[in-house]
């Protein structure tokens, strides 16, 4: 196993059970109204030492979200190598970083561009739906996308969404796993301190 290299780690939660738990209640909130852009600063402790160490290199949303939902049974993949984040998962959480992304519990990819295909990661099955991957991917706006229209659970009618930065082909991949619910991939979009849930029982409307 690597070492962890102290000199470079950056503080985890200043009160770890507490924290955590008020960083995953907003998480199901974002997953439980998708769409919504919520501001996870709101549930982070005031750690200036962590997020000065995160400036420039991971949203603190998508580092905060990684570190309340990780721990030593969910393998993390990190899709640009990253030694800093990788550290602070395994010293903090202490998550197992893989190179296999169909291994991953969780991935963060910093790229949304250039990400993956979604069929590069676990779907779960139809007797484990909940072994498949959450993605937590960094765009650059939560706003200012091609607006489309998402429906499902969680939306009243119709909320209309712009998030920037993914390829055209992400969204014909995931609506074609429409087709294997129960299972699928549930995702969180990031930018800075906020963050979109859209999980696989969101519908969106794509040309």
């Amino acid at each position: 196993m690597m070492q962890i290299d102290m000199t470079t780690l950056v503080p985890g939660f200043n009160d770890p059970v507490h924290d955590a738990q008020r960083v995953f209640r907003a998480l199901l909130d974002a997953l439980s109204r998708p769409g919504s852009l919520l501001a996870i600063d709101a549930a982070l402790p005031d750690n200036h030492a962590m997020r000065d160490g995160l400036a420039g290199r991971v949203p603190l949303a998508a580092f905060a979200a990684l570190l309340a939902l990780a721990d030593y049974s969910t393998p993390v993949f990190i899709e640009r190598e990253d030694a800093v984040l990788g550290d602070a998962l395994r010293f903090h959480a202490s998550a197992p970083l893989t190179r296999d992304r169909r291994a991953a519990a969780f991935a963060y990819i910093d790229d949304a561009r250039n990400m993956p295909s979604l069929d590069a990661f676990s779907h779960g099955d139809p007797e484990s739906p909940e072994a498949s991957a959450t993605l937590f991917v960094r765009v650059p706006s939560l706003t200012d996308g091609e607006p489309l229209v998402w429906s499902g659970p969680g939306i009243a009618q119709t909320r209309t969404v712009g998030i920037a930065g993914l390829p055209r082909r992400f969204w014909h991949e995931r609506a074609a796993l429409a087709t294997l619910f129960s299972c699928g991939i549930d995702c969180c979009f990031v930018a800075g301190g906020s963050l979109v849930g859209l999980p696989r029982t969101t519908h969106v409307e794509v040309n």
